[in-house]
């Protein structure tokens, strides 16, 4: 089969004292038709591997075709089947949302009617009005019209709703999910491990430019071996100064992993009605005091950091983009 994008042994070394490893043998297969995230920190190599694909930088080494295409050889015919969202779009200021729309189309040989797709996008009562006077939610869905009014096969969207209210998030997601209804592909980066949940059939996570593991976002999820997580602080002033360890808790029942995070403990576990009652038992019998106490289901925060052994905040190394 024709893959939406396959990656072969994809390197990106950025020249310097000593060189920048930003990409570090990527192999990465997606298939047409779904909507695949790509997970990680700054500094992961996320939107490097990205912009490979996108065509906009070339590889140190390894192979990427886009729709079974090379860019080397095919780059005119890759070029109308995509629609590109970047991290951040600048329009110009002084044009209307029609104005820019019809300014887009005129570069693909074929595509949509803009006003259809700025239907699409839910900005009908804003189409005579200047980019300038937009907010910020709605610059990102002209930005997002712009990629479709090519009509693309495949739809790159790097963090497309960063910065955004909850609203405009959700108003993106709409424009994500009927792209991807439509048949269309979406290849979609992101920091909100609930996009990613919500939005995608597949997700790979990326740390320090390698790939740590690529699923499902429930089976990554249920890979974990628990469900739940509880996090907790507490308070060693009543017993007596004593350093409180780094895997307190990993006895109790149903317990599968402990870590950290900053001032909270975080336990991975089976049956929260069990473990809890143990650990409120253990904080007492070491005079501790329990300052917080919360407990939530596993997420895929939970999964890089199981496989990164640091969350999506701490670690990074220089950023690669």
């Amino acid at each position: 089969m024709t893959y939406a994008i396959e990656c072969r042994g994809l390197t990106r070394t950025w020249p310097g004292n000593p060189p920048v490893e930003a990409v570090r043998g990527i192999d990465l297969v997606i298939e047409q038709g779904i909507c695949f995230g790509v997970l990680g920190p700054n500094g992961a190599g996320k939107t490097t591997t990205i912009e490979i694909c996108e065509g906009l930088q070339r590889a140190t080494s390894g192979e990427c075709r886009v729709l079974g295409l090379d860019w080397q050889t095919d780059a005119e015919r890759i070029r109308p089947q995509i629609g590109i969202s970047l991290q951040e779009t600048r329009l110009s200021e002084k044009l209307t949302v029609l104005e820019t729309l019809t300014l887009f189309r005129s570069f693909y040989p074929a595509g949509a009617e803009p006003s259809d797709v700025i239907a699409k996008v839910s900005l009908q009562d804003k189409q005579h009005a200047r980019i300038r006077t937009l907010s910020g939610g709605q610059k990102q869905r002209v930005a997002v019209a712009a990629a479709l009014v090519g009509n693309p096969r495949l739809l790159f969207l790097d963090e497309p709703t960063t910065g955004l209210d909850p609203q405009s998030r959700r108003d993106l997601w709409k424009i994500i999910t009927d792209f991807r209804q439509s048949g269309g592909t979406v290849l979609l980066t992101t920091h909100y491990m609930d996009e990613a949940e919500r939005l995608c059939d597949r997700v790979a996570i990326f740390d320090k430019g390698r790939i740590l593991a690529i699923d499902t976002p429930q089976r990554l999820i249920d890979g974990l071996g628990a469900r739940h997580v509880v996090m907790f602080t507490v308070d060693s002033a009543d017993s007596g100064g004593a350093v409180i360890p780094d895997d307190f808790g990993s006895e109790l029942p149903g317990v599968i992993a402990v870590r950290r995070e900053s001032e909270h403990r975080c336990l991975s576990v089976l049956q929260p009605h069990l473990a809890i009652p143990a650990l409120l038992q253990q904080i007492a019998d070491r005079n501790l005091q329990l300052t917080s106490l919360t407990t939530r289901q596993a997420t895929l925060e939970d999964v890089f950091v199981h496989f990164a052994g640091h969350g999506l905040n701490e670690g990074t190394e220089q950023r690669s983009r």
